[in-house]
């Protein structure tokens, strides 16, 4: 974000200082106090709608701001298709006008480079015609031209020029944030997509196989555990977002301990301690059960079944403040770096739904809210976890 943030004040320098050369005849070399207050404001309103990427949508909504940014008679905004906005005189261009707009654009998107056009390419013929030449200039993305630039006016000058320039490589920029964007939405939906299909087969076979063992002997409660199953399932495999809620998530971690405690009994102890401020708190899904799972799996199923697992959640202000511990066997301290960084166990044995938690909390809320782990061999573990109450979507 801070290269972001220069990249905007050195466009808004430039710009300023063009716009106060078309003021007043002369461009100073460099503002004294920095950008014009009103350039800023017209880069930090033009950004959002560029982060959404190049859309006939989002160009629409941008195109104002970046004609008052060039100062040009009239800017038009094409991908390598077609024309997606214009804004300027002749508003309502016609087909016939597109057709020849979209020919000025052509060798900036063959060639990447800016592109002078006047005479007899334009299609305003009218001697006082206030768009008689253009410049245009390419939008890129990874180096790949996506779309184009065009600023018009009645005579096209050095100034205008290097003006469709700066805000070409600034509209680019905050394209390639926009590509970013959605690299990282598809990444977070491939990750989720990966925790679901690494649902244990042996917990939903050990799951069902303890059901059927009631049927015969306590029908009512295979009845119940069957409902438990099905709505665990129906959270962990729904096709959803990438976020739930605290208490939509907590529900999917009570139907799994229920199961889990079907299984090994009263050897199996857990305590969920929850304020109810959180429980409306949006989470990542399914963040909360690969913790708890790792807890049962490797803590207190390798200490011979027996053990407690607590989740505990806390209002901590701003954030949510989530601990799952159990008094299971404990882990290496090392073998947890290796399993957060990546690694996969050399035993293959679990920690890969912790880790992809762990992955999933820096990427959305930063590095800071990544897992924090406190174990030791024959110590048990503790995991905590924050979640800040309120986000940007990503």
């Amino acid at each position: 974000m801070l290269a972001t943030g220069w990249a905007v004040l050195c466009v808004a320098c430039v710009l300023a200082g063009y716009a106060a050369g078309r003021r007043g005849g002369r461009r100073p070399a460099q503002p004294a106090h920095g950008p014009a207050p009103d350039t800023l404001h017209l880069t930090a309103t033009a950004a959002p709608y560029l982060r959404a990427g190049l859309t006939r949508d989002s160009a629409r909504r941008a195109v104002r701001h970046l004609r008052s940014l060039v100062g040009a008679t009239a800017l038009a905004v094409t991908s390598i298709e077609q024309v997606l906005a214009w804004d300027g005189a002749w508003e309502g261009v016609d087909e016939a006008l597109t057709r020849d707009l979209l020919g000025h654009v052509q060798g900036v998107l063959a060639g990447g480079r800016p592109h002078l056009v006047a005479g007899d390419e334009l299609f305003c013929e009218a001697e006082d015609c206030a768009v008689r030449s253009a410049v245009v200039v390419p939008l890129t993305v990874d180096g790949r031209v996506i779309g184009a630039l065009a600023a018009y006016a009645a005579v096209v000058d050095a100034e205008l020029v290097r003006a469709a320039t700066e805000v070409g490589r600034w509209a680019s920029g905050q394209l390639e944030l926009a590509e970013l964007d959605a690299t990282r939405r598809r990444a977070l939906a491939a990750e989720t997509r990966a925790l679901r299909a690494q649902i244990s087969p042996h917990f939903v076979c050990n799951s069902l196989a303890t059901i059927a063992s009631f049927t015969r002997t306590e029908p009512d409660r295979a009845r119940e555990l069957l409902l438990d199953f099905a709505d665990f399932a129906r959270h962990a495999l729904r096709r959803a977002g990438d976020f739930t809620t605290l208490s939509d998530e907590l529900t999917c971690v009570d139907r799994y301990l229920l199961l889990e405690r079907a299984r090994f009994g009263e050897k199996l102890r857990f305590v969920v301690d929850v304020v109810r401020e959180a429980l409306p708190v949006p989470v990542p899904f399914l963040c909360l059960q690969p913790i708890v799972e790792n807890a049962i799996t490797h803590g207190i199923r390798r200490g011979g079944g027996t053990g407690e697992v607590s989740v505990v959640v806390r209002d901590a202000g701003d954030e949510v403040h989530i601990t799952v511990e159990d008094d299971g066997v404990g882990m290496d301290p090392d073998r947890v770096r290796r399993m957060l960084g990546g690694e996969p166990p050399p035993d293959g044995a679990g920690g890969i739904g912790m880790a992809n938690v762990d992955v999933r909390l820096r990427q959305i809320y930063g590095q800071e809210y990544g897992l924090v782990v406190d174990t030791a061999p024959g110590e048990g573990t503790t995991v905590r976890m924050r979640v800040p109450k309120c986000h940007r979507s990503i």
